[in-house]
């Protein structure tokens, strides 16, 4: 599904991917290869990352939600390794359901796209 926005809830062991427009939503699970109980080795990390951003192919912007860290790492990660993949924000979240992390980033882009569109708020 090529969408404009999507919406991933991440931890170092597993990602939520959410692509959708305004009536259809396309999730996909991504899980970190590693069966160790702590994650956080390089090659490890940069796998799941990859499989992150190869599943994010085709949207355009991208808000990452999650608990600790990984959200900041995957969205610097990206910036160094898979430009094409545009993290808008990173925003700190709990264990939210699926839809309850769609309706955050559907209100988040509402907001984005209007402060995008208006030039008199982007300076």
């Amino acid at each position: 599904m090529t969408t404009f926005h999507a919406v991933v809830w991440m931890d170092h062991k597993e990602a939520h991917v959410l692509m959708f427009d305004r009536e259809h939503v396309e999730s996909q699970r991504v899980k970190s290869r590693s069966h160790h109980k702590h994650q956080g080795k390089p090659n490890e990390v940069a796998h799941l990352y990859a499989d992150i951003a190869k599943a994010l192919e085709g949207t355009h912007e991208v808000l990452v939600t999650g608990p600790g860290l990984a959200r900041d790492e995957f969205r610097d990660w990206c910036k160094q390794h898979h430009a094409h993949v545009t993290v808008v924000d990173s925003i700190a979240s709990d264990h939210p359901t699926d839809a309850q992390v769609v309706a955050m980033a559907r209100q988040y882009f509402k907001k984005f796209d209007n402060m995008a569109a208006d030039p008199a708020l982007v300076k």
